[in-house]
C-alpha cells in the first residue's frame, strides 16, 4: 500500500483514497490514540475554502470525539494562523484541512503538535500504521466535546502586526491576491490596518475557485494588476496562505531564491540573522549560496518541505529559512511557513532600506537551471532502476563544482521532478534532454 503521508501531510483527490471521510474519521481516532495516549486532549481544526473541507471536518471531528478528545473548530483560517493558535490556546494538537496550492478537486490534512510544529517522521509513521492496518470499528471510549471559536483570526492578526514593530505602510500601494483561499478575509485587513492602500483580487471564494487562475501558482495575474494600478508590489498567496510569491513594480515575478537572499541579507545587516546562517532546501539555486557566502552567511540545505526546513533550523539554531516555492519561516515569530508574515517582513525591509523590491532583488544572479516535471506510472526507488542511476553519476562527474542535478519523486503527485543547474545554459539543456529521454523510457 502506498505511503499516506507525503511531503506535507496526507493529500490527494477529495473523495478518493486516502482523502475520504472514512480515512478522516480514522485519522481523528489515530491522533487521539497516538498524541493523546488515551488521556484525552484538545485538538484544533482549521480548513481552507474548498467545498470538500466541510465533510472532511465533520468526519475528522467524529473520530477525535470518539477517542475522547475535545475539538475546537476554527472554520476557515490560514495554516500559519492555526499553527500559532495551537500554542496560544494551549491545545495539544491541530489539524489543517487543505491541499495548499493544489487545484480545487484535491484536499488533504496536515497535523501539528502542541508547539505548532508539523509531526516528525516517527510520529507520522505511528499514525499511519493505525490507518493502514486492519480496519476496525471505532469504539467510543469517552465522547469529547466540540465547540466553535470565531475569534481566532483576530488573535492571529494582532500577533502578525506586532511582529513588525509598529510598521507604517502609509503611501504604499499593494495588490493582494488571496487565491480565493484561507486568507481572503484576514490578509487585506492586516495590511489595511497598517496603512497600506490595498487592491484585492481573488478574494471571493465559492468553494470551487481556490487557486483557479490566481494566487501563488499564477503570480502573473497580480503582476498585471500591479501595472494597471501603478502599485509598488504584488503579493500572491496560496490556498492556505503558508507561502507567498511577489511581483515588483513592473509586474515581474520575484522567485523564491531571490526573496530568501534579500531577506537574509537584510536580517544580516541589522544583526538579526542568528549564527550568521540560514536553511534552504535542495531545490534552491546555487546562486543563493554564492551571494550569501560572499557575505559570510552559511547556507544549510534541507529536504523539500517547510517541515524539513523548520527541523533543520532548530538543529542548527538558525532563525530564518525557506523554500524557493515561497515558504519562508521566521522562527522568532512562527513555526511554519507564513505568507502574510513573510510579506510584512519584506514590506518592512523595503521601507527601512528605502529601495524598491526590484532594487533589493538585483543582488542575486541565478545559475541557469531547468526544472522538469514528468508524469510517472509508479514510484520505484531510483536506485533500483537500470539506466537512470548511471546517467546521474555521469552528470555529477561532468559538472564538478560548476553545476548539479537533483532528481526526486513528488511527495504529493504522481510525478518525478528533474532539476539541472550549471553556469553554462547549453549544458543544462543537454542534460535535461538526456534525463527526460531516460526517465520516459523507464518510468513514463
Amino acid at each position: 500500500m502506498a505511503k499516506l503521508f507525503g511531503t506535507d501531510g496526507i493529500r490527494g483527490k477529495a473523495g478518493e483514497y486516502p482523502v475520504t471521510d472514512r480515512i478522516a474519521e480514522r485519522l481523528g481516532a489515530a491522533i487521539g490514540k497516538v498524541l493523546g495516549r488515551g488521556n484525552g486532549m484538545e485538538v484544533l481544526i482549521g480548513r481552507d475554502t474548498r467545498q470538500s473541507g466541510i465533510d472532511l471536518e465533520s468526519a475528522l471531528t467524529k473520530g477525535l470525539l470518539a477517542s475522547g478528545a475535545g475539538v475546537t473548530r476554527l472554520g476557515v483560517v490560514p495554516t500559519p494562523a492555526l499553527a500559532y493558535l495551537v500554542r496560544q490556546l494551549g491545545a495539544d494538537a491541530a489539524v489543517m484541512i487543505t491541499a495548499s496550492h493544489n487545484p480545487f478537486e484535491d484536499n488533504g490534512m496536515k497535523i501539528f503538535d502542541s508547539k505548532g510544529y508539523k509531526l516528525d517522521d516517527r510520529t507520522e509513521e505511528e499514525i499511519e500504521a493505525l490507518l493502514t492496518g486492519p480496519s476496525e470499528r471505532i469504539q467510543p471510549c469517552a465522547w469529547g466535546k466540540v465547540r466553535d471559536l470565531t475569534g481566532g483570526l483576530d488573535i492571529y492578526a494582532q500577533m502578525a502586526k506586532s511582529c513588525v514593530d509598529g510598521l507604517s505602510l502609509r503611501g504604499m500601494k499593494l495588490v493582494l491576491d488571496a487565491g480565493n483561499g484561507a486568507a481572503y478575509k484576514i490578509a487585506p485587513k492586516i495590511f489595511r490596518d497598517l496603512g497600506a492602500d490595498v487592491i484585492t483580487m481573488a478574494s471571493r471564494p465559492n468553494g470551487k475557485n481556490i487557486n483557479e487562475d490566481c494566487g501563488a501558482t499564477h503570480p502573473e495575474r497580480a503582476g498585471q494588476m500591479v501595472r494597471k494600478h501603478g502599485a509598488h508590489l504584488g503579493i500572491s498567496l496560496d490556498g492556505d496562505a503558508d507561502r507567498v510569491i511577489f511581483c515588483d513594480a513592473q509586474g515581474k515575478m520575484l522567485n523564491g531564491d531571490r526573496l530568501m537572499t534579500l531577506v537574509a541579507l537584510g536580517l544580516h545587516a541589522r544583526g538579526l540573522l542568528k549564527n550568521r546562517g540560514m536553511v534552504a532546501t535542495v531545490m534552491s539555486n546555487l546562486g543563493l549560496d554564492e551571494v550569501l557566502g560572499n557575505h559570510g552567511i552559511k547556507v544549510i540545505r534541507a529536504g523539500v518541505g517547510d517541515r524539513h526546513v523548520s527541523e533543520m533550523m532548530r538543529v542548527n539554531d538558525y532563525h530564518f529559512g525557506g523554500e524557493n516555492s515561497g515558504h519562508l519561516i521566521f522562527s522568532d515569530y512562527a513555526t511554519t511557513g507564513d505568507g502574510i508574515m513573510s510579506a510584512l517582513q519584506v514590506c518592512r525591509l523595503i521601507r527601512e532600506e528605502g529601495k524598491s523590491l526590484s532594487e533589493l532583488a538585483a543582488i542575486m544572479t541565478e545559475y541557469p537551471s531547468t526544472l522538469l516535471n514528468l508524469p510517472v506510472r509508479q514510484k520505484p526507488p531510483l536506485e533500483t532502476l537500470k539506466e537512470l542511476p548511471m546517467i546521474m553519476r555521469e552528470a555529477d562527474l561532468a559538472f564538478g563544482e560548476k553545476g548539479r542535478q537533483l532528481i526526486r519523486y513528488s511527495g504529493t503527485e504522481s510525478k518525478i521532478r528533474v532539476l539541472v543547474e550549471h553556469k553554462d545554459a547549453a549544458i543544462v539543456n543537454e542534460w535535461i534532454e538526456k534525463f527526460k529521454k531516460t526517465i520516459t523510457k523507464e518510468l513514463g
